[in-house]
């Protein structure tokens, strides 16, 4: 019995995976949290857009402004509009029951989103909304068919549409004019998002990469001093 229950666990995210699985051609991702500036800005733009519906119930406001260098006093300005203290969680102040109303779904909670689907998956699915008049929002995914959520980056990136010939619906491309960006400065901005969101996954990853330098830095000296020492040692053995 208890096999079997294992083995229906395991089946459970795998199933999941596959139910929003596409077979839309993946632009990569390399993640970079050194880049305090891409962090940065992804940051403001998931306050800006995102934060209304989707909270980060693990992550702290004041642990994301030190990691990310931001004063405190400019966090709070600028990130925290409920009263919250920076001590506390960022949990979005949206109704979980109105939301499962109005989407069919509460909006789920983006701490753990780059660890579960991967930052290749929410790349690319960012920059793949278009418009679908046949859907409740207006709008469909090319990575997550069917999708519920609205494209709340549209008047950044502008109006996506298919470009079908024929059958073959396999081409976006966006309406000139109808977004506030350049197609390669929402290119930058969905990197910043996705970065941020990488970051947020394990917070604790931009820390061991930091502490890791200064290891790799100690090794280096310990060896060079134990080399020292070996061959002033050794230097009047005879051989």
């Amino acid at each position: 019995m208890k096999r079997i229950l294992f083995t229906v666990l395991l089946a459970i995210p795998v199933a999941s995976w596959a139910a929003s699985s596409s077979d839309w051609p993946m632009q990569d991702f390399d993640g970079d949290l050194q880049n305090l500036p891409s962090l940065q800005n992804g940051l403001k733009l998931y306050a800006n857009y995102c934060m209304g519906c989707h909270g980060l119930q693990f992550q702290r406001y004041e642990r994301t402004a030190d990691d990310l260098g931001i004063p405190h006093e400019l966090a709070m300005k600028n990130l925290v509009f409920t009263g919250q203290k920076i001590g506390d969680l960022m949990t979005t102040s949206m109704p979980r029951e109105e939301s499962k109303a109005w989407f069919g779904a509460a909006p789920p909670d983006l701490t753990m989103v780059a660890r579960v689907r991967g930052t290749e998956w929410i790349y690319n699915y960012l920059k793949t909304f278009y418009v679908d008049d046949n859907r409740p929002l207006g709008v469909n995914n090319k990575v997550f068919a069917n999708v519920g959520m609205p494209n709340v980056l549209l008047d950044l990136q502008g109006v996506q549409r298919q470009v079908c010939n024929g059958d073959d619906c396999s081409e976006l491309a966006v309406d000139p004019g109808t977004g506030l960006l350049s197609a390669e400065e929402f290119d930058s901005a969905i990197y910043d998002l996705t970065n941020f969101l990488y970051y947020v996954g394990e917070p604790a990853r931009l820390e061991r990469q930091r502490t890791g330098v200064f290891v790799l830095l100690f090794l280096i000296i310990l060896g060079s001093f134990t080399y020292l020492l070996n061959r002033e040692y050794w230097k009047d053995v005879e051989h």
